[in-house]
């Protein structure tokens, strides 16, 4: 696999797996809420649920605004990175290392909601069968590469934290422009 997925394949292939995730729930999204709302307020707690419903309830448009502005997030990391492979500690793997880490936990929660609401929810689909399997994949390959480090990993996973305000202005962002 190697000959033909090097890694600057591999960073380049970030964005278009982001992209074709939030595809699905650009896609899901509005109507998986106007049918599951009764769900949620079932399964959990309603100040919980009330939060939930509040924060996606949005129209498509409203949702693909959102996606873009953290799309904006997922090209710059990824020029950075394939600067840092090209021209080493000049560039940051740092930022595309959160971003990346974030994206492949992010995927485990579409799963866990699934399974917590007993229905396919948006994006579940695709965190399974091509966000888990290229996260391993990247993080395999920019490890035996030498590019990424445990440590760096290590180090980068408290500020995945730091994505949920952007999530969250993104959100914002959606609801105010459309």
């Amino acid at each position: 696999m190697e000959q033909w997925l090097d890694v600057q394949t591999l960073i380049w292939l970030f964005p278009i797996m982001f992209i074709i995730h939030d595809f699905e729930e650009i896609i899901m999204v509005e109507k998986w809420m106007k049918q599951n709302s009764d769900v949620i307020y079932e399964r959990v707690p309603r100040k919980i649920a009330e939060r939930v419903i509040k924060q996606f309830s949005m129209t498509t448009a409203q949702f693909a605004v959102a996606v873009l502005v953290i799309f904006l997030f997922v090209s710059s990391s990824t020029i950075m990175a394939n600067q840092f492979v090209i021209q080493g500690s000049l560039a940051n793997i740092y930022i595309f290392t959160i971003i990346t880490l974030t994206f492949f936990l992010h995927s485990f929660s579409h799963i866990g909601q699934s399974i917590f609401l007993r229905s396919i929810t948006p994006g579940s689909f695709t965190s399974m069968i091509i966000i888990i399997p290229y996260s391993l994949v990247l993080y395999n390959t920019l490890l035996l590469n030498g590019i990424l480090t445990w440590e760096i990993i290590f180090a980068c996973l408290p500020f995945v934290l730091l994505i949920i305000p952007i999530a969250l202005l993104a959100h914002w962002i959606g609801k105010k422009a459309v």
